[in-house]
């Protein structure tokens, strides 16, 4: 046995011979061994089920509503409220604010909410903190310069003017689909929010706050802290005035509806809810219809304690964290993304087809195919279904990203017995083409833009036009099945070419932004068969490579979406980084942005195989909702490494 001086003079020596041999370890040698570690540390964190999931982290606004609703609801407890509240002041800034990304700007409903609900908590006003978030929202103009969302949550409370917000009709569930502005022109996340709004709205209900919001307004005259900020909607003269009367018009219809005609929309508009609830009691797995379905059905008569409701409510647990830093809600849940992801990753590492986890995720893939009817049949009648949605449940709106993602991995992973699962989901992917060669994520040809102009519409995009990332994912997916040479993918293609911005870059619509939109289309570009020396590929390149940072990563700051002067700038993160790296790969790059990029990861990563990201990369509405993917971090640089060390070693170089 090893006196423990023995031991100690052994561990300085290993620690000595691995210190030597890191300094003479090739950058491949370096690359493949952070490559073991982050792939290992993927494999750990399969569940026995067979999927992968990430937090998906939001902004406080989901447990801020979430407290609300439950006040709403009359089933508000304390313990649920003094862990939320816990978590929602570890996220205040030192300004007072409330951000909706990691190290963003301050933003001003957010803040709002967050506010009303450490009231709620029992936070006295003249609390330093509430001081300076007082402070904050007063000198951004107060709560009417917030955002219709939050205003309407205020007027749930009494706090403000239900005369005051605009009106949208629960009538317009009767709109014919050719119509403009039926609730078939809205996105599917729109759409399932605004029907439930519909009746909110038009029931006008006000359960009232055991105090008030007095210090939240702005002073009146030349002494205001500042100005009320106008509304971040789109104007466009001329429409503005429009549906301004429109809403005038319809404020006057609110007062004196068609009293037998509002009953039978009301009870349309509860049928519509009630049939598009999932069987874990949400509404889209998203958490803006879930709570608002509630709350309708619940004014419709639906107490606590009836079914729905009672699915509705239970499902929410599934949703929630609890941990040191308090209670928090996801947004949304990932697991089919994350796990397709994953599973690619793993390919891209080297783990064959046949490996006990890729089978276990087959399985459970297989298992998630949406094999029902759902609203994308309003356009597509005719279309079987064959696709795959992001959550555990959302059987109504399967998405065209998560199955052509789901078609890469299977038909990498996946043996003979997922074909005729992989020809559903290339049928129903083919399906889903727009009228101009691209697709959108949930809808065909949901690109009305009229949707965009009502004054209701300032909480963030609220149509689902094509995509360059999701049009990206469908010709990979297409390629990896030889339909590279399909009209079908030719016509993709084209609005792939037509979509490259002037710099060379494209547009990130589900990721930040276009280092995630050029590292989605460059490796499908080159899948399809254009050469990497070819002018879009070289100007695609020549972005990337104007846009590494000086420490060898890549990053881009979600305020790109607003401000131009952002687009390609940011702190390094280990997903855009990765992002950057498949395309400059993809296109056969070798030389110093390759080799920054990879040294940037190898550098980077954690003693355990992983990154810290603290930084959002992942989009829900641009310029107003943003998601940090806890997995991403892991995933896209296994895959970037991968094709890294495998390209290197297949070279000889």
């Amino acid at each position: 046995m090893k006196t423990p001086a023995e031991s100690e003079a052994r561990t300085k020596a290993e620690a000595r011979a691995e210190s030597e041999a890191s300094a003479t370890a090739t950058p491949l040698d370096a690359a493949a061994a952070a490559l073991g570690a982050a792939r290992d540390h993927l494999l750990a964190l399969q569940s026995p089920e067979g999927w992968w999931k990430g937090e998906l982290q939001t902004n406080v606004t989901m447990d801020a509503e979430d407290l609300l609703l439950r006040e709403f609801l009359g089933i508000r407890t304390e313990e649920d409220t003094r862990e939320a509240a816990r978590w929602i002041r570890s996220q205040q800034a030192e300004d007072g604010s409330w951000a909706n990304f990691h190290g963003g700007p301050p933003e001003l409903s957010t803040t709002v909410e967050a506010y009303v609900v450490l009231r709620l908590a029992g936070d006295s006003p003249d609390a330093e903190h509430m001081r300076r978030a007082a402070a904050l929202i007063r000198g951004e103009g107060g709560i009417p310069a917030t955002r219709v969302f939050t205003r309407f949550w205020l007027a749930l409370f009494g706090q403000w003017s239900w005369d005051e917000l605009p009106v949208l009709p629960p009538e317009m569930i009767f709109l014919p689909r050719w119509f403009p502005l039926n609730v078939y022109d809205w996105a599917c996340w729109a759409r399932q929010t605004i029907v439930p709004l519909t009746v909110v709205g038009a029931l006008r209900p006000v359960r009232p706050l055991p105090f008030d919001l007095a210090e939240l307004y702005a002073a009146p005259g030349p002494d205001a802290a500042g100005p009320t900020k106008p509304s971040r909607r789109l104007r466009v003269p001329g429409w503005d005035e429009a549906f301004g009367a429109l809403d005038r018009a319809l404020h006057v219809y609110q007062r004196r509806p068609l009293k037998r005609l509002r009953e039978t929309a009301l009870r349309r508009a509860g049928d519509w809810i009630i049939a598009r609830q999932e069987p874990d009691g949400s509404w889209g797995g998203i958490q803006p219809p879930w709570v608002y379905s509630l709350i309708a059905l619940n004014l419709l008569g639906y107490d606590i304690d009836h079914p729905v409701m009672r699915r509705g409510l239970a499902g929410f647990e599934r949703f929630t964290i609890r941990d040191e830093t308090g209670r928090r809600l996801e947004a949304c849940q990932s697991p089919v993304w994350d796990t397709v992801l994953a599973m690619i990753a793993l390919s891209d590492a080297g783990v064959p087809a046949g490996h006990p986890a890729l089978d276990r995720a087959t399985g459970w893939v297989l298992g998630e195919e949406v094999k029902g009817p759902g609203d994308w049949q309003v356009r597509r009648p005719g279309l079987p279904p064959g696709g795959w949605s992001f959550e555990f449940d959302n059987d109504y709106y399967p998405d065209v990203d998560d199955t052509a993602e789901v078609v890469l991995a299977l038909s990498r992973a996946a043996g003979p017995d997922a074909r005729p699962a992989i020809e559903r989901g290339l049928r129903w992917m083919a399906g889903m083409v727009s009228s101009d060669g691209g697709f959108g994520a949930f809808d065909i040809d949901n690109t009305r833009a009229l949707c965009r102009k009502l004054p209701f519409c300032d909480f963030g995009e609220v149509i689902d036009p094509p995509s360059a990332d999701v049009t990206a994912h469908v010709v990979e997916a297409l390629c990896e099945q030889g339909m590279g040479d399909s009209a079908l993918c030719r016509r993709a293609v084209v609005w792939l070419l037509k979509a490259q911005e002037p710099d060379g870059s494209w547009f990130g619509r589900w990721g930040a932004n276009h280092v995630y939109g050029t590292g989605s289309v460059v490796p499908a570009l080159i899948a399809a068969g254009v050469r990497p020396e070819k002018p879009v590929i070289r100007r695609a390149v020549s972005w990337l490579e104007r846009h590494q940072r000086d420490d060898g990563g890549w990053g881009e700051d979600l305020r790109s979406y607003r401000d131009p002067a952002w687009i390609g700038r940011g702190a390094s993160t280990a997903s855009q980084t990765a992002w950057a790296l498949l395309a400059l790969l993809a296109a056969g790059e070798r030389g110093p942005a390759v080799d920054g990029g990879v040294a940037w990861l190898t550098a980077h990563q954690r003693p355990d195989g992983t990154w810290d990201e603290d930084h959002f990369t992942g989009t829900g509405f641009p310029g107003y909702f943003y998601i940090n993917y806890h997995l991403y971090r892991l995933v896209f640089p296994v895959s970037a490494l991968g094709r890294y060390v495998n390209r290197t070693k297949g070279s000889g170089s």
